[in-house]
């Protein structure tokens, strides 16, 4: 009794250290299991996959671009996007803002209808969903650009391109004019290059020889499907002495492909015909060719015979082979 007199709130004392056990060991728990989940997320977390450099970029230019005002590229370099991987796609789709046009022409020429947003993405290697529609909307929104495009409101597609307005433009008229007016009948223009082994290649050692010149570059859609009707050509016209001299264009269009990828993708497709790297003079001198891919037939007199764009048929091809060799 004297025990308890001495001490009259032990009772409730007891409680309330028991209760502050508890809580601090609940808390211990919550630590640990916090410090357990982070641990468990931490290799998650480090795996997770970089983000793409052009998906962001074309995420940006979908939010911020406005009609009536163009795209700063300078700006976007200084204050938006710093990283070497990130202005080698500012770069890349710099370039390709000044070659779609030609590109629409060309294919509206070609099928008789402008190119669809797929085809777009395809002749530029354009890998985010959505990336064509984006850029043609920088274009439309460009005031230093013709307005030749008309375009579905819903889904984004070409409904019609001016072509005229394209040829009017001083940028774009005189690039396009050899295509418009036709390559047929008319002297290959001379060129210089380098094949793969290093060799030089150019018009004056063709003279006296039928060869073909096909623009294409690695796993464009319509390249793939016409290199193996190619390879089959080459065996029958080769030993009759047709030469086909595949001018790659990958580093025109800033591709990251690396000389083993195109070496891969040469064997894969059993290709044998002489490969090489096509340079700016040479696109520029047959047209400026932006549509993968673009065929030249050339007889031996130095005369182009046949031109064509985009992928063919083995008897379209066949037919111009034997054109050039006659």
């Amino acid at each position: 009794m004297g025990s308890r007199a001495a001490f009259p709130g032990r009772g409730k004392w007891n409680v309330l250290l028991g209760m502050r056990t508890c809580q601090a060991k609940m808390m211990m728990i919550s630590s640990l299991l916090v410090a357990l989940s982070v641990t468990a997320l931490a290799p998650a977390l480090a795996q997770a996959p970089p983000v793409n450099p052009e998906a962001a970029i074309v995420e940006y230019l979908r939010t911020n671009v406005r009609p009536g005002a163009p795209v700063v590229v300078s700006k976007l370099f200084n204050e938006v996007f710093t990283s070497e991987a990130e202005r080698k796609v500012l770069n890349r789709l710099f370039n390709t803002f000044f070659k779609i046009p030609l590109f629409i022409v060309q294919a509206q020429k070609a099928k008789g209808m402008p190119p669809t947003l797929k085809e777009i993405s395809e002749q530029f290697a354009f890998t985010v969903p959505g990336e064509a529609d984006v850029i043609l909307r920088i274009m439309e929104s460009d005031p230093r650009m013709p307005k030749f495009l008309e375009r579905d409101p819903l889904t984004g597609e070409i409904l019609r391109a001016d072509v005229e307005k394209i040829l009017a433009h001083p940028r774009f008229g005189k690039l396009l004019e050899r295509t418009i007016t036709g390559w047929e009948g008319n002297p290959a223009p001379a060129f210089t290059i380098k094949a793969y082994d290093g060799a030089d290649l150019s018009l004056a050692k063709m003279a006296g020889k039928p060869f073909l010149l096909y623009f294409w570059f690695t796993n464009c859609p319509p390249c793939v499907a016409t290199s193996p009707l190619l390879v089959e050509l080459d065996r029958i016209y080769g030993p009759k002495g047709f030469t086909i001299i595949g001018l790659n264009a990958d580093n025109l269009l800033d591709l990251d492909y690396t000389d083993a990828d195109r070496a891969a993708y040469a064997a894969r497709l059993g290709i044998k015909f002489t490969l090489a790297h096509a340079n700016a003079e040479t696109q520029a001198a047959y047209g400026g060719v932006s549509l993968f891919p673009t065929l030249f037939f050339i007889d031996k007199a130095g005369v182009v015979v046949k031109h064509l764009v985009n992928g063919q048929e083995k008897a379209v091809l066949e037919a111009a082979i034997k054109a050039a060799l006659n």
